[in-house]
């Protein structure tokens, strides 16, 4: 069963980059609105509202949230800049409704895949704005190929913005050297397993070795005190790192994406611990959802069931 798991998980991450598919779905009449409702367990919805909504319940319950407006591999400058303006417009939103929360975003969705410089520009535009209104700014990391560019930028960035932050790879085995420069710089940093198919050569599979990768470096960002997202849904990392009693300082917080081990992040929430939800909006989802079935290929009945009979009343379980 698990080789099983594997190979189909290793399918959706192949198709999730196939731009051909991506486009067919994005413009059929049939398929766009049945995934979409499968989506709709992971997205919050297709316009900002949705996710400003959905991230005000969650505040009011207890919770820190991260929103992004979803997308990436922006092609054209005039779409990079329309990219840009919603970041904006996102970001003064929850100014005005003094959110004081997280935006993410990936840097491909505002420029890299056209001109690194184009990125940089735009990303400190975003963060200008973010340390106006008190947003922490996240960085997400994409497919190892970008890695260098997206650690450029951050390094650049994070010196005269202190609020933004970036996101590493467990499963990339250079995130063993690249921590040991990134914690000497003061933004958050977001620890994840990796959810990109990468060669062999320079990632680890799912195994004991990345569990181990995994608490190794949160180990390294606890004990020079630098503040960290612990963003898993692994209950043996969890766990682990509760008996290490990691997450009981004030710069450790648990993160956990929307949709996803809803009971999970209640229950350490209720026991205490700084808990953080990983919101989406957007039109630009289909990557997403592969995404999110391929970590967990069981997914797949969930999603099935959604299309045929939507039923979110679990999302709402916070």
């Amino acid at each position: 069963m698990k080789n099983q798991e594997a190979q189909v998980s290793k399918a959706l991450k192949s198709i999730a980059r196939n731009q051909h598919i991506k486009s067919y779905i994005q413009q059929s009449n049939e398929l766009y609105p049945s995934l979409l409702k499968a989506a709709k367990r992971f997205v919050t919805g297709e316009y900002k509202q949705d996710g400003i909504e959905i991230a005000n319940e969650l505040i009011s319950k207890g919770y820190f949230i991260s929103l992004e407006y979803i997308g990436e591999n922006t092609k054209e400058l005039e779409d990079c800049i329309k990219v840009k303006e919603e970041f904006l417009n996102l970001i003064g939103k929850m100014g005005s409704m003094s959110m004081k929360q997280t935006v993410s975003l990936d840097l491909s969705h505002i420029g890299l895949s056209l001109n690194p410089d184009l990125a940089y520009m735009h990303l400190i535009e975003i963060a200008e704005q973010t340390s106006q209104y008190g947003i922490t700014l996240m960085i997400s990391m994409e497919e190892s190929s970008k890695t260098d560019a997206i650690l450029d930028i951050y390094k650049k960035a994070t010196e005269q913005y202190p609020n933004v932050g970036i996101t590493l790879q467990a499963h990339l085995y250079r995130s063993s050297d690249d921590i040991k420069e990134l914690i000497h710089y003061p933004g958050r940093i977001r620890v994840v397993k990796g959810a990109y198919e990468e060669s062999a050569e320079i990632a680890i599979g799912r195994s004991e070795e990345l569990t181990e990768r995994y608490l190794s470096l949160v180990d390294i960002l606890v004990a020079a005190n630098h503040p960290v997202s612990i963003a898993t849904h692994d209950e043996v990392i969890i766990q682990e790192l509760l008996h290490r009693k990691h997450v009981q300082q004030p710069n450790v917080e648990f993160e956990m994406l929307y949709g996803i081990g809803s009971d999970l992040i209640c229950d350490l929430k209720e026991k205490g611990y700084q808990t953080k939800v990983y919101l989406t909006y957007g039109k630009d989802w289909y990557l997403y959802l592969c995404h999110r079935l391929a970590e967990y290929p069981p997914n797949i009945y969930t999603a099935i069931s959604d299309i045929v009979q939507p039923n979110l009343s679990d999302k709402i379980l916070y």
